[in-house]
């Protein structure tokens, strides 16, 4: 048959492939058969480059997403119409692919046939079957039930694992950039005794797991696991992920990328599904994972956000901003301080002098490391603040006196260590004044006089916030 004429009845770049039912997991298994100018215009630079009868691996990337589209066609023996964003061309490809009479029982035959735009087009994402136009309808009413996004997404996670029909789905954030990553939600066959938390296999070594994906998923849409073949496949790039798989009983998956300003920001993936709705769940979770990757970049914003107008960029404790809100909320009532409580005042002592005679860059070390110092204290129930330029407040929730006077002893013991920067300590605890603003005016007070008896130890230092 001239298989390149059919082709050239498409306007669309196209081309024919058949794929060997009966070979094993080599590249000779999908071997393009002819294709059209357009088609071949895309893979070489002189149309007499190109080549019939050879692997497709030779003109474009080997992928196991494309493999599996090009199976379950000539498999199920039906049209496959999908639309994707790959990471490969940065771009958004819509792809058609038509089963073909092969005449061999051994090998089948499609027409592969595709269009790429470098935006998404609503119209074509929104080109889904009712089944799953319903699954993801549902899931964005999901997401706004609740103002709490995390608690929301625990029912969305849910809704897409029964819809997928599948044993577990989780969703995992990954930052690339500072190599960290930790578990969003997930929700799993309560029926099923094999099933536990994901969370007790996400140690520091999980994260070389984690590595592995991108280069599983190879900078297409997603990956997908429905067979013993696809199993070994994965295990030579991800051998140890592939084995606590098997180990765990897991013998089906799909895996998608959730991205962000072109960036990789986490994970959702399906695993133990009925791999005859494979095409289903793909679809649902290909379009749902372009919605949640909005909301959680969103959502990661606002944390941002919110970190950042709460925390002293210098130092990484919170700021008089959030002393105030802080103080704010108690004495409205909106979030008391849990009684009983204690407050301690912290001024940095010799500030000035470090700024005049070594420069500010000195100073703001001994900002750092007057923080770094309270911070070893951060493990236990405490609230730390950078007030103002020198100063520092600590706030000690449901803390009874005796262990507020430890806290204050172990304070005092590091307020002057040789080579680190030296404060002055005012404290005061709510069995003195159990009104948040007069425990603090106390502490302030008794700070103030700590520190004039510091600088009249040390008079080599100028007191630069000296009360008048």
């Amino acid at each position: 048959m001239d298989y390149k004429g059919f082709a050239e009845n498409f306007k669309r770049v196209a081309c024919v492939i058949s794929v060997d039912l009966k070979a094993g997991n080599d590249d000779n298994r999908y071997i393009i058969i002819d294709a059209n100018d357009a088609y071949r215009r895309t893979v070489v630079k002189s149309l007499d480059d190109f080549m019939t009868n050879v692997p497709y691996t030779r003109y474009i990337m080997k992928t196991a997403n494309f493999e599996a589209l090009c199976d379950t066609c000539v498999k199920q023996n039906i049209p496959i119409h999908t639309y994707f964003d790959i990471e490969l061309y940065n771009a958004w490809m819509e792809v058609f692919l038509m089963p073909l009479e092969s005449g061999n029982p051994d090998k089948g035959l499609l027409l592969f046939s595709y269009e790429m735009n470098p935006k998404a087009d609503i119209d074509k994402l929104a080109d889904i079957s009712s089944e799953t136009a319903t699954n993801v309808i549902k899931t964005c009413l999901k997401l706004r039930e609740t103002a709490d996004f995390r608690e929301s997404m625990k029912a969305v996670i849910k809704d897409i694992r029964q819809q997928c029909g599948s044993q577990r789905c989780s969703v995992l954030l990954t930052d690339y950039e500072k190599r960290e990553y930790s578990l969003l939600c997930e929700d799993y066959d309560p029926d099923d005794p094999s099933q536990v938390p994901l969370e007790d296999f996400l140690t520091e070594e999980f994260y070389a797991v984690i590595e592995t994906w991108p280069r599983l998923i190879n900078k297409s849409n997603c990956y997908v696991m429905t067979s013993e073949r696809d199993m070994d496949e994965a295990h030579k790039i991800a051998p140890e992920w592939i084995d606590s798989l098997k180990f765990a009983g897991v013998k089906s998956l799909v895996i998608y990328p959730l991205r962000s300003d072109n960036k990789t920001i986490g994970y959702i993936w399906a695993g133990n599904f009925p791999t005859d709705k494979t095409l289903m769940i793909k679809e649902t979770l290909g379009l749902t994972s372009f919605i949640l990757s909005a909301e959680i970049a969103n959502d990661q914003n606002v944390r941002k956000m919110k970190i950042m107008s709460s925390t002293d960029l210098l130092t990484g404790v919170f700021n008089r901003n959030a002393m105030n809100n802080r103080i704010s909320e108690d004495v409205s009532g909106v979030n008391l301080i849990k009684k009983p409580f204690g407050v301690f005042f912290i001024d940095v002592n010799g500030l000035k002098t470090i700024n005049d005679t070594q420069g500010h860059l000195a100073g703001d070390n001994l900002l750092k490391d007057v923080a770094a110092t309270l911070k070893e204290i951060k493990d236990r129930n405490v609230e730390i603040y950078r007030v103002g330029g020198d100063e520092f407040l600590i706030i000690t929730p449901d803390t009874d006196m005796n262990a507020f006077v430890r806290l204050e002893e172990e304070l005092r013991k590091n307020c002057e260590r040789p080579g680190r920067a030296h404060f002055a300590i005012g404290s005061c605890h709510s069995d003195e004044h159990d009104d948040i603003r007069k425990a603090m005016q106390k502490a302030d007070a008794r700070m103030y006089e700590i520190k004039e008896e510091y600088y009249s130890r040390h008079p080599e230092y100028e007191w630069h916030s000296k009360p008048v």
